[in-house]
């Protein structure tokens, strides 16, 4: 059984430089996170939603990253929590926190589901049964408008204060914190998921599942495992893009979604969080830049940055940080 997509971090590190490595990592997201405040404050809408994308490439890393599994339809996993919290928010749930937590279960119900279908299968099959599912959901969500708001978007998404203590502002400033802090404690549980032994499974069979079955350990379970906690991670990210920007759009299901999100994380680095976070954060910005500049050929841009990265940089723009670290921990 061949799977698509390759580990490029098996954990060999010490457990001490893996520490080293998170907390590293960690503060750079931090830090990057104070100075867009401050130099930004007039974008942080837009730099929210990066935030909320991040994460949602972050759960497509997961699956195709660290278990090799091949999937273009992460889209529904997303668009379950966005319609999930939005819905739960328009009928009186407004607390944020809480609708995160709705957000997450209804990404991991969706993840479950739709894991325990796309493992059975590899290679092909697997690619194009997921992009069925995310087909047939942006379809059903078109389709149920009386629940979902169809082509006009579910509307009325109006979140109230974060655990009855901060209030959405109109400049944006209360979201992109709360977005921030999200995504830190949701890289910081990641990352002691993919480096405990269940992670280490996980990147055994991306790159041999039958060695690995043969030393009786469980693949398929552990693969639909991973699944549904990339749902949950996808569905957080959904709600959270909701509940900044009060609207849940077809966007949110659409082909396109999952393929954006996975041209994010190969420009980044497949197998490494962080380079997850890299990838979007290049992606959005040169979209966001190059869009406004050169409406009609900023694809083209993208294509020819995509081209050189696989050329000269066939670990992502993460490999390059992968080296400067290990350099440093040498000397």
């Amino acid at each position: 059984m061949a799977y698509w997509g390759e580990s490029t971090d098996v954990g060999l590190l010490s457990p001490m430089a893996d520490a080293r490595k998170m907390y590293l990592a960690v503060g750079a997201i931090a830090l990057a996170g104070g100075v867009s405040y401050v130099f930004y404050g007039d974008d942080l809408a837009f730099l929210t939603r990066v935030l909320a994308v991040a994460m949602f490439v972050m759960a497509i890393d997961l699956v195709v990253g660290f278990c090799g599994v091949a999937t273009l339809g992460h889209a529904v996993l997303f668009g379950a929590g966005a319609y999930g919290a939005g819905i739960a928010c328009v009928h009186g749930l407004t607390e944020p926190v809480s609708l995160l937590v709705v957000g997450g279960i209804c990404g991991g119900l969706m993840g479950f589901f739709n894991g325990a279908l796309i493992v059975r299968f590899s290679g092909l099959p697997q690619l194009v049964l997921s992009i069925a599912f995310v087909q047939l959901t942006h379809a059903l969500a078109n389709k149920l408008s009386w629940i979902t708001g169809g082509s006009d978007g579910l509307s009325g998404v109006d979140p109230g204060k974060i655990l009855g203590l901060f209030t959405f502002d109109l400049y944006g400033r209360v979201g992109f914190i709360f977005a921030l802090t999200i995504l830190i404690a949701t890289f910081i549980v990641l990352w002691r998921i993919v480096k405990s032994p269940f992670g280490l499974l996980c990147q055994g069979i991306s790159h041999d599942p039958i060695r690995v079955q043969a030393l009786g350990a469980a693949v398929y379970p552990a693969l639909v495992k991973m699944y549904a906690i990339s749902g949950v991670v996808a569905g957080m990210a959904g709600a959270m893009a909701g509940i900044t920007a009060g609207v849940v759009g077809l966007d949110s299901v659409s082909f396109e979604k999952s393929a954006d999100g996975l041209v994010m994380l190969v420009l980044g680095g497949t197998g490494s969080l962080y380079g997850a976070l890299i990838g979007t954060a290049i992606f959005q910005i040169f979209e966001h830049v190059i869009s406004t500049a050169y409406p009609f050929q900023w694809l083209t841009f993208v294509g020819c940055l995509l081209i050189a990265v696989v050329l000269f940089l066939p670990r992502g723009l993460q490999g390059v940080g992968d080296l400067i670290f290990k350099r440093g921990a040498i000397e």
